[in-house]
C-alpha cells in the first residue's frame, strides 16, 4: 500500500499529483490501485488551498510499502509533530521506501532521515533547509533524489516526476511512459535534471535586481558578461557578483543562461525558426553550445523538443 501523508494547510498538489500518478499506473499494470491518505489527526484536513482531503490514522507501519510525505505552508508544524515522526521513523527503520515531495523535506530532516544523505527541496526553502539541516548533502538544484530507500523532490509538480520514477522501479519503464502520456506530460524529466527557473524565480525577494534581470531578458543577443550587468547597475564586479548570489541563490552568469534557456525553449517549441537562428538571437551563438544547455537543463536537445511540441499540437 502507498500512504500519502497529509498535515492541515498541506499543497494540494503535492498529494493529488503523485495520487493521480500511482492510480493511472495501477490500472496500466492491471492491478487495484491501493493508496491511503494519512494524517496524525485523520479526518477532514485542510489544505492550504482550502480544499480538504478525508486522511485515515497512520495504521499499522506494515502495511505501507511506500510512504509519500507532502509539503506546504504547514510543513514546520508537521515536521514538530511526535506522532508524525515517530510513524516515519518506524517505517524508515522497517526499509520501507520513504519519500518527500517539495518542502515535505523537512519532515524526512527532522526524523533524522537525512543525515549524511543526498536531498533536495523546493528552491525557495533552501536557504532556510541549510541553515536547519546542515548535514545534509541537499542539491538544490535537482528535480528529484534518491539515496537508498529515501527519495526527495523539488517543488510541487516534482512530485509527478518522482511518482513516475518509482513507476518505473516498480513496473517497468513502458508502464511509466504510458502513466506519462495519459497524464498528458510529453516527456519525464529525470532526478538529475535542473530545477529550471524561470525569470520570476531568479528575481530577489526585495525585487533589487528585478530590473536588471528584466533588461537582460530583453536583449540576450547582447553578450552580458558580468562586467556588463555590475555596470549596469553602477556595481563594482565583485561587489555586484556576491550581492547577486546572496538575493538570487544562483550566479550571474547561470541566471543569464537560465533567461537564455527559458526564451529559446518557448522559440524552438512555438515557432519554424531554424535552431541556427533562435541561438544567436538568444545570446548562445553557437548552436552546439545551444544543444548542451538544453540537455543539461530540459534532458534532450532543441531538436526532440520541438518534435515533441509539434506532435502535441498534432494530437
Amino acid at each position: 500500500m502507498i500512504g500519502v501523508l497529509i498535515f492541515p494547510d498541506f499543497q494540494l498538489l503535492d498529494a493529488a499529483g503523485p495520487i493521480s500518478v500511482f492510480e493511472i499506473a495501477a490500472r496500466y499494470a492491471r492491478a487495484a490501485p491501493s493508496i491511503r491518505v494519512i494524517a496524525a489527526q485523520p479526518g477532514p484536513v485542510r489544505s492550504s488551498s482550502g480544499v480538504e482531503m478525508v486522511a485515515r490514522k497512520f495504521g499499522p507501519v506494515s502495511a505501507f510499502s511506500t510512504l509519500l510525505i507532502a509539503g506546504g505552508d504547514g510543513v514546520e508544524a508537521a515536521s514538530r509533530n511526535a506522532c508524525t515522526l515517530n510513524f516515519v521513523q518506524k517505517l524508515a527503520g522497517r526499509g520501507t521506501r520513504v519519500a518527500s515531495v517539495c518542502s515535505g523535506a523537512f519532515v524526512l530532516a527532522e526524523a533524522g532521515l537525512l543525515d549524511g544523505r543526498r536531498a533536495t527541496t523546493h528552491w525557495q526553502r533552501t536557504r532556510q533547509f541549510l541553515r536547519t539541516y546542515p548535514n545534509v548533502k541537499l542539491e538544490p538544484d535537482s528535480i528529484y533524489v534518491r539515496d537508498g530507500q529515501i527519495w526527495s523532490s523539488a517543488g510541487i509538480t516534482a512530485g509527478i516526476d518522482l511518482a513516475l520514477a518509482m513507476i518505473a522501479e516498480d513496473h517497468g519503464e513502458e508502464i511509466a511512459q504510458k502513466t506519462a502520456r495519459q497524464l498528458v506530460l510529453y516527456h519525464r524529466r529525470s532526478g538529475g535534471q535542473s530545477q529550471f527557473s524561470s525569470l520570476l524565480e531568479l528575481k530577489a525577494p526585495n525585487g533589487r535586481f528585478a530590473e536588471l534581470l528584466t533588461w537582460a531578458r530583453e536583449h540576450l543577443d547582447a553578450p552580458l558578461t558580468v562586467d556588463d550587468l555590475a555596470e549596469r547597475v553602477g556595481m563594482s564586479t565583485r561587489h555586484f557578483t556576491r550581492a547577486f548570489v546572496a538575493e538570487t541563490g544562483t550566479t550571474p552568469s547561470k541566471a543569464i543562461e537560465r533567461l537564455r534557456l527559458e526564451v529559446a525553449r518557448d522559440r524552438v517549441q512555438a515557432s519554424h525558426q531554424p535552431i541556427e537562428l533562435v541561438a544567436a538571437a538568444t545570446g548562445f551563438r553557437d548552436p552546439e553550445r545551444m544543444r548542451r544547455a538544453f540537455i543539461r537543463a530540459f534532458g534532450q536537445p532543441p531538436q526532440a523538443l520541438r518534435r515533441a511540441a509539434r506532435t502535441v499540437a498534432a494530437g
